[in-house]
């Protein structure tokens, strides 16, 4: 019996030593392991990457094998830092996505496009038409335009807006199923696609299995005090992720004993870094590799997210933080808005009030004054809810129903 071929179109899409966006890697283990080839199609520079992609300078493509079983279509992009070139790169990966080889990935029977961006969902309905009987999912990672008007301001009757608006119609009609990391968009979605039966909640997950645990360097290891309560982050230091108001509860909190660690990059981390200059009981450390993610965390007494009060939170979220910190049991201590998100839904830690740094500290304080078994509770709830509904063989067999 012939093999049936996915192709994944995610600009963003990383392997397991790209140090960021491995989902589809991940998710793609185990559909080999069900008799599917497997190809994903990704971009050649990625801003979020540790590592970025070695290419052929002079092709559009570079085709490299994965484990001997996934096989990275890179098409060579332009370099970007954000902004306006962001949007220019999205465009000619686009582009050169209509002159993609078939003799190398041969003709695809499952086309996922995964969306931000949600261009390419041109080059799904392109290739879906093609190949008569291709089946096309659009995958959904952010609510665009909804994440530009809720986060950056843009108003409704922009320009960027409506087109972006004529995309997310285009992608929701047309496809054949619709698969969203998050879990409360249903109603948004169906609203456009009118078709309440396309949507299907996939989240974001993790897999113990798959995770390597490298070890980290002393260097990093010695800047993390060790006679004290750590409330940890690790992740991206950006816009979205509400940080201010943790720096500011560190800069408040009067227990001597707790410290806080920030690991990661970002376009804010150096006027965070800034305001926190003369104080003591903060550490920036630099972003790590993925593969030694689980080993910071250890040293980590609480691990901290948070994002903003927002209407676009209430479709709900799907961060990879959840299921990092859940691996570690670790409890967390969330600054957020109540929507069953896997917090709340685990009972995995606190969640507080956003916006807010003295709903932080009182937080913070809450758990110092736990016992270690309390603490140890709260990990281990949430590493039972993660290993359950979050787990990538349990992920890749909900995406195997829409394949068939």
């Amino acid at each position: 019996m012939t093999k049936k071929n996915i192709w994944i179109i995610n600009q963003t899409a990383g392997k397991i030593d790209s140090g960021w966006g491995e989902r589809h890697y991940y998710l793609s283990n185990y559909w080999v392991k069900n008799g599917y080839n497997v190809n994903i199609i990704s971009g050649s520079h990625n801003h979020l990457f540790t590592n970025q992609p070695k290419i052929e300078k002079r092709k559009w493509f570079t085709y490299e094998e994965v484990d001997k079983q996934i096989q990275f279509c890179w098409v060579k992009t332009p370099f970007y830092n954000g902004g306006f070139k962001k949007f220019y790169s999205n465009f000619i990966y686009t582009l050169k996505l209509f002159f993609l080889s078939i003799k190398k990935l041969g003709k695809p029977d499952i086309i996922i496009v995964s969306s931000m961006p949600i261009f390419p969902i041109l080059n799904g309905l392109f290739f879906k038409r093609k190949f008569k009987k291709a089946r096309l999912i659009i995958e959904i990672r952010d609510l665009w335009p909804l994440t530009p008007i809720h986060l950056k301001g843009y108003s409704k009757n922009h320009p960027f807006i409506k087109v972006l608006r004529w995309f997310e119609k285009i992608a929701y009609v047309k496809s054949d199923k619709i698969v969203s990391l998050l879990p409360n968009a249903s109603k948004y979605i169906t609203k456009i696609s009118k078709d309440k039966s396309k949507f299907n909640y996939i989240p974001n997950g993790i897999n113990e299995s798959l995770v390597d645990n490298e070890a980290l360097p002393l260097n990093i290891i010695n800047l993390i005090p060790k006679d004290k309560f750590i409330v940890g982050y690790a992740g991206t230091i950006g816009f979205a992720n509400a940080m201010e108001y943790l720096i500011d509860a560190s800069l408040n909190i009067k227990e001597n004993n707790i410290h806080f660690v920030i690991v990661g990059e970002g376009s804010l981390k150096k006027s965070y870094q800034n305001r926190v200059k003369n104080s003591k009981n903060i550490t920036f450390i630099n972003k790590i590799k993925k593969t030694q993610v689980q080993n910071i965390l250890k040293h980590f007494d609480v691990c901290y997210l948070g994002r903003y009060k927002s209407p676009l939170y209430y479709h709900g979220v799907s961060y990879n933080k959840y299921f990092d910190y859940m691996l570690a049991k670790k409890p967390i201590l969330e600054s957020s808005e109540l929507i069953r998100d896997q917090v709340e839904l685990s009972g995995c830690g606190i969640i507080v009030p956003p916006e807010n740094k003295e709903s932080i500290i009182s937080g913070i304080l809450k758990l110092y004054k736990m016992d270690k078994f309390e603490l140890e509770t709260l990990g281990n709830r949430g590493y039972a809810f993660v290993k359950k509904y979050h787990d990538y063989d349990y992920l890749s067999k909900l995406y195997i129903n829409l394949f068939n």
